[in-house]
């Protein structure tokens, strides 16, 4: 519904102005009034640009896709243990888990598709367009979260393998929507509050988080409520009743409708300007729909895209030696930082059921029935949610171009690696009853500065520092990089956090729980070294990040200017 009246005032807002500004007069009301280099006047105006309803309707937009991702992607964590409860079942007090194979690959397998859809999409979105392929994503979404809650037997075996595909498929889709999000985001912004913008996307995905726990409490309490029963040490038999396999189709089928509400108002989003111009050479178009979202009066400049887009130094391909010298450096800082990121944010996240069970916040599993875990654990996902995940997304948004991208990184990592340590130097002591709410506000205060830190940054400085032409492709590989760091988090985590002693049926021998947020905290210090290689956009336009719209190479951003604002800039940025 939002999605619909946020849009619904914006289209009635362009079709009924017939009133355009002159682009000199959009200038004049800014701090910067002339162009730079040979920036065009169609993508002047857009960095210049007060905030308007487009940039609203276009957060709102992209946003609940993120809201998708996010509630597909972490919603199996909700249900995992319920799987293993109904399909293997072992006694009344061993209640089945899945064997570790299965888990594995049930937690795992939407990021490989995740990976996969990350990189095809990247490419696909620099070849045909930000907007052709932004709808395809969508519908693979829909089909694969309703297809991923069905299957075509009984047999946990061909349960598995059923959910298995269509997560996989799911994650593909989900994806496209990283670089298409961002780079659509970031080619629609004004330079002043761009980083809020992207930023407020992102955001989005803490919501998704947030709302894939408040939905399955809501399913699995109404399932408790009707059809509840006694935990798994009073009865004979198994304390999972046949309509707890409900549970768990509803909670992933449930992803389609944010999906699917979000689907009409993306294929009515005009191509962005960047593209059309600079990739597609397109200038008239261009400028026509700029004039359209801005009210303005833009010129189309064919001559100059034609010029702009056919010098040497606009024209080199991502295998290079041009790209490497500008942005090699660029792309493995990008790619490192968020690979590192997400080997720590996923294990953290898909697995914190388990952390919160070894210190005894969840009960054990046969002290409760199959319904009544469920709930126990959404409602600490849910609490771990609203605490500190969402709140550190708005955070960023608040603070990020003030800030700028930089600090903000290198202050997370930093962050995460002091609590990551706090957790698990002193981890016996965070074990016992009396402590255990302390270990909990520790372990979200990793969380407030994941999301206050690169988790949200990661994504937004390869949609701001890469040409339009390989814009899309290079955050499609930074992301990938990304999606296996959640793979070897996922399962690294699963396997090494294993009892020394006592490991659970089917898993070899780990390190424990302390050890393992001991490896966290180190990977996570990493993180902050590579953050070192990532420039500063803070106030500076796309084109001037990736100097397509300077006159002379050696004016191009380089790798020196990674953590530096100048006093200027600061001021233009004001």
């Amino acid at each position: 519904m939002l999605v619909y009246i946020v849009s619904n005032v914006h289209m009635q807002h362009i079709c009924t102005h017939t009133h355009r500004t002159p682009l000199t007069e959009v200038a004049h009301t800014h701090i910067l009034p002339e162009m730079a280099g040979d920036q065009l006047q169609v993508l002047h105006a857009l960095d210049l640009a007060k905030t308007q309803w487009y940039h609203f309707t276009a957060i709102v937009i992209a946003g609940m896709g993120f809201f998708t991702d996010a509630y597909d992607l972490f919603c199996i964590s909700l249900v995992t243990k319920l799987l293993g409860r109904i399909y293997y079942y072992k006694g009344k007090n061993t209640p089945g888990v899945l064997p570790a194979n299965v888990a594995a690959a049930v937690n795992s397998v939407a990021f490989v598709g995740t990976l996969s859809g990350q990189l095809f999409f990247g490419w696909l979105g620099d070849k045909m367009g930000r907007k052709k392929v932004y709808g395809m994503t969508l519908m693979i979404m829909v089909i694969c979260s309703i297809a991923s809650g069905l299957s075509f037997s009984t047999d946990p075996t061909s349960i598995m393998t059923t959910l298995c595909f269509f997560r996989f498929w799911l994650g593909f889709g989900i994806g496209g929507d990283y670089p298409l999000s961002a780079t659509i985001m970031s080619e629609y912004a004004n330079k002043k509050t761009r980083g809020a913008f992207i930023a407020a996307v992102f955001a989005m995905q803490g919501f998704g988080i947030l709302g894939g726990g408040i939905f399955a409490l809501i399913v699995a309490s109404s399932f408790k409520a009707a059809f509840d029963v006694p935990p798994a040490y009073e009865l004979l038999k198994d304390t999972t009743p046949h309509q707890a396999d409900y549970i768990w189709r509803i909670i992933l089928m449930f992803g389609a409708i944010p999906a699917a509400l979000t689907y009409y108002w993306r294929m009515k989003m005009p191509e962005t300007a960047r593209y059309t111009a600079l990739v597609a050479k397109n200038a008239e178009k261009a400028a026509k729909d700029m004039a359209q979202v801005l009210q303005v009066d833009i010129e189309a400049e064919q001559g100059k895209v034609n010029e702009l887009t056919e010098k040497e130094k606009n024209s080199f391909g991502l295998f290079s030696k041009e790209f490497l010298r500008r942005h090699g450096l660029h792309l493995l800082g990008t790619s490192t930082t968020w690979f590192l990121l997400d080997i720590a944010f996923y294990s953290q996240n898909l697995f914190q059921k388990d952390v919160f069970a070894a210190i005894q916040w969840i009960p054990k599993a046969y002290t409760m029935s199959a319904m009544e875990e469920v709930v126990k654990i959404a409602r600490a996902q849910t609490l771990i949610a609203l605490c500190s995940t969402v709140p550190g997304y708005w955070f960023t948004v608040a603070l990020i171009d003030k800030m700028g991208r930089f600090k903000i990184q290198l202050m997370g990592f930093t962050m995460m690696t002091i609590f990551m340590f706090a957790l698990a130097i002193p981890y016996n002591h965070w074990k016992n009853d009396d402590n255990k709410y302390g270990f909990v506000v520790l372990y979200s205060l990793t969380f407030f500065f994941a999301n206050f830190g690169p988790n949200s940054t990661t994504f937004i400085v390869p949609a701001e520092i890469f040409p339009a032409r390989l814009r899309s492709t290079c955050h499609g590989i930074s992301a990938a990089s990304g999606k296996l760091g959640a793979i070897v988090g996922a399962f690294g985590f699963l396997y090494l956090s294993q009892s020394p002693s006592n490991p659970e049926e089917g898993y070899g021998k780990g390190i424990g729980v302390k050890h393992t947020l001991t490896i966290l905290a180190v990977v996570n210090l990493l993180g902050a070294l590579f953050t070192l290689l990532v420039p500063e956009a803070k106030g500076k336009s796309l084109e001037e990040m990736s100097g397509e719209n300077e006159d002379n190479d050696d004016d191009a951003v380089t790798l020196e200017d990674r953590s530096k604002v100048t006093a200027d800039e600061s001021k233009s940025t004001a």
